[in-house]
């Protein structure tokens, strides 16, 4: 009893304070020298960790079969905002500020069009439902949005269907390991809440670079491998809350913030800025902080053929 009164007090004091409007879009600039200071102080264990596991040329997938059967079994929630997919439903416009105010200064398009991302190509790699997919489309770009489970695909398309804004999105049943075996490209690559799910985040990031343009954008996002994290987005948010189901997350698959840099600078992408993700419990709204201790997004730019970024 006493220590599940701990677990619960530790949670509490997870809740961040309430954060004023200003701070919405707070971001935090990375330089590679941060990478550099901060590589030679990761453990062995966790070089291990990012290394790549398997040289098998046969392998089509990095991600996990029971990761898969899990969010086939959630599959029909994805657009039940009371779901189980209630916090990315609650998350989905401050990701959206971060990917409109990056790709806009990337691009150089103007962040207060209607349709910024007009005439680029953008991929949404595990697109689940299409949360993600559908707004990108509304705002200008060419967007196909894949996923490995097949249930999640159709929901997505027979969602984007019932509006002609996003009736254009190209739904794909596959892997980004299969399309980059089949060349395609894109100006910008998406791949938010993903990497924490996969069996091999090393070699996923090649292939989100792989299809990647050079001098492109790479936009992905995880929670920290914290002890913070762990107390909020696995006790409180799956057992406390219950905002998500049981499960939903391995706190050994997370990635700090270092080793995501360095996973994406060894796959070609330089990390240029950073933020975080806090909840504030009194609007029931997400905000960006520059605290990237749990739940963070990464911007980055892929190398030209020569190497220069």
């Amino acid at each position: 009893m006493n220590q599940i009164k701990r677990m619960i007090l530790s949670a509490r004091r997870l809740s961040p304070s309430i954060i004023p409007p200003s701070c919405f879009l707070r971001r935090r600039p990375f330089s590679t020298s941060q990478t550099d200071a901060s590589s030679s102080a990761i453990s062995s264990s966790s070089h291990q960790k990012i290394q790549t596991h398997h040289e098998d040329s046969t392998k089509t997938s990095s991600l996990k079969e029971h990761e898969l059967a899990k969010f086939s079994a959630i599959a029909d929630t994805w657009w039940h905002s009371e779901g189980p997919f209630k916090p990315l439903h609650l998350l989905n416009p401050t990701r959206l500020a971060f990917i409109r105010s990056t790709l806009c200064r990337h691009f150089s398009k103007d962040p207060t069009s209607a349709r910024p991302f007009e005439g680029l190509r953008l991929i949404d790699v595990g697109c689940g439902g299409g949360l993600l997919s559908e707004p990108l489309a509304r705002m200008g770009a060419t967007v196909t949005g894949v996923d490995a489970v097949d249930k999640n695909v159709k929901i997505a398309r027979l969602h984007a269907d019932m509006d002609p804004m996003t009736s254009t999105i190209e739904y794909c049943c596959t892997t980004a390991e299969k399309l980059v075996d089949e060349g395609r490209t894109f100006d910008a690559v998406v791949a938010l809440e993903v990497i924490e799910h996969v069996a091999n985040p090393a070699e996923f990031c090649k292939s989100l670079s792989a299809l990647t343009i050079p001098n492109g954008a790479t936009i992905l996002s995880t929670i920290n491998r914290s002890m913070r994290a762990y107390a909020s987005a696995i006790v409180a948010a799956e057992y406390i809350l219950q905002w998500l189901p049981k499960g939903t997350h391995q706190w050994s698959s997370f990635l700090t913030p270092e080793e995501l840099t360095m996973i994406l600078q060894r796959a070609s992408v330089d990390v240029k800025e950073m933020a975080g993700f806090v909840y504030n419990p009194v609007t029931g709204r997400w905000l960006l902080s520059d605290g990237i201790s749990v739940n963070f997004i990464a911007y980055g730019t892929k190398k030209t053929d020569n190497g220069e970024l």
